[in-house]
């Protein structure tokens, strides 16, 4: 064959291999935004995969149960540490190294890293400019919040444990168990939801998001009692009329997955005309609307009684509360 064809032939391959080259898709590369948010995506599905496993476990006799809790506990323990080594690892490509000894380095070249600011030695680097400070003042508050992340995810499973087995051994007693509720900030509410279900009465069963415009619409009714109490709790921002702070505090109520805690309590048991007891393995437990209690703490009273748990160490991210059932429905 001519040399010239075969040259020809293969400069005609290597053109063809060349463009097939810079057809094919090029893997983008995440920025450190981007990777935040995979991040907690990937922690928030550890959390569904653990509620998952736990209701699965919440079958059987109790010996079988508590064998199943266990296991699920040490499943759960094992991902969140492979997690957070991963997550770990890749901070540490933006300059943030966790094996750093001082735990305000590691803070400051998190922030460094999130702004776009160079994280080489002091000695290496000039003054940072104006927009690269305003960058780095910007990312402080997304870099504390990953900080405290992973602070959290790195002791939640110990504590987590030690609030669930004291819970454990307050419930058992009564004939009492949890039940799981999904973690998506509507946890307070639909815990309710599911202690109303469990009443015959079909007309007191309430959804979640009616339950949620209620204690809105109550809060407002009655400003004056909450007002005070929700300038306690610091939930007024520097600056806006109080009163406008909490009118669009109980907007966001009734129309964002805002999480519930004892304010909202104290509206619902008016709204339900319910005693409401809140069970907790770190807090002393909590007793809401005893007015409504039927009897004198008769069985026919408890079984009117709406029964949540408070869990502080359930997730990484806050607080969480599950419905209390009897063990018998479990």
């Amino acid at each position: 064959m001519d040399r010239s064809l075969l040259e020809d032939e293969e400069g005609t391959c290597q053109t063809a291999a060349a463009a097939a080259v810079a057809d094919a898709p090029e893997q983008k590369e995440e920025t450190l935004e981007e990777v935040l948010s995979r991040h907690r995506k990937e922690k928030s599905k550890l959390q569904d995969k653990e509620t998952s496993l736990k209701k699965g476990a919440a079958k059987g006799s109790k010996a079988e149960q508590k064998a199943k809790k266990k296991q699920v506990e040490e499943e759960i323990s094992r991902l969140s540490a492979e997690l957070e080594a991963k997550h770990a690892a890749e901070l540490a490509s933006f300059g943030y190294k966790p094996s750093d000894s001082s735990d305000k380095g590691n803070l400051d070249n998190l922030v460094k890293a999130i702004a776009g600011v160079s994280v080489s030695s002091s000695s290496e680097s000039s003054k940072p400019s104006k927009g690269a400070r305003r960058r780095e003042k910007k990312a402080k508050e997304e870099a504390a919040r990953e900080q405290r992340i992973q602070e959290e995810q790195s002791n939640l499973v110990s504590d987590r444990m030690i609030e669930d087995e004291k819970l454990e051994k307050k419930l058992e007693p009564m004939g009492l168990t949890i039940q799981e509720i999904k973690p998506d900030g509507h946890c307070l509410y639909r815990a309710v939801e599911n202690q109303l279900s469990l009443r015959s009465n079909s007309a007191t069963r309430y959804s979640y998001q009616e339950l949620r415009l209620m204690t809105a619409k109550y809060m407002r009714e009655h400003a004056a009692d909450f007002l005070p109490f929700f300038l306690a709790e610091g939930k007024v921002e520097t600056g806006p009329d109080p009163s406008e702070s909490f009118q669009r505090y109980c907007q966001d109520i009734e129309s964002t997955a805002a999480w519930g805690g004892q304010l909202e309590l104290g509206a619902l048991t008016h709204c339900l005309k319910k005693h409401i007891v809140v069970y907790s393995g770190s807090f002393p437990d909590v007793e809401m609307g005893k007015e409504y209690k039927s009897g004198s703490g008769g069985s026919n009273g408890d079984a009117a009684s709406i029964r949540l748990s408070y869990h502080r160490h359930a997730y990484g991210l806050g607080e969480h509360y599950n419905s209390v059932i009897p063990t018998e429905l479990s």
